[in-house]
């Protein structure tokens, strides 16, 4: 599996713990950036990252900033893009495994590194049910044609 991971400066320290966390499990990452904690703006690093997944280039993407809250609307708003902010394990598996969400969002504030750890763990292990869910996935990708083309971001 190839993910690829980025943070604003929020994030930066929890991202740098879990690109080392998943490396040493294995796991094939690509560091996005930040590349410190001095400030910068997350719309567009979330929204470069989510394109590389939706493309295929990636299996899947992690994404942090402060809450998470941020990271998960910018990548939504990429075309085939499912994000899911997740603070428990439970949340990430529900997000795989029923939602075929393919960026998880996390919190710095919000979640500590073992928590952390623990939530990109399930979300990697996780596989989509398919099944009834598969055509929920299917409805969401039909919203923006269906409900007025691209959706305002305020």
């Amino acid at each position: 599996m190839r993910i690829f991971v980025g943070s604003e400066h929020a994030g930066f320290t929890l991202k740098e713990q879990l690109v080392t966390h998943l490396r040493e499990k294995g796991v094939e990452v690509d560091d996005l950036g930040s590349s410190s904690d001095e400030p910068v703006d997350y719309p567009f690093l979330a929204a470069e990252l989510a394109a590389r997944v939706a493309r295929g280039h990636y299996d899947r993407g992690i994404l942090i900033c402060g809450t998470g809250i941020g990271m998960a609307i910018a990548a939504g708003k990429v075309p085939g893009v499912r994000a899911a902010l997740c603070t428990d394990p439970f949340m990430a598996h529900m997000c795989r495994e029923h939602n075929d969400a393919n960026v998880l969002c996390l919190g710095a504030w919000i979640t500590g590194s073992r928590l952390a750890f623990a939530i990109a763990d399930e979300y990697l292990a996780t596989e989509f049910a398919g099944g009834r869910h598969r055509r929920r996935v299917e409805q969401i990708a039909e919203i923006p044609q269906k409900f007025g083309g691209e959706a305002s971001g305020g």
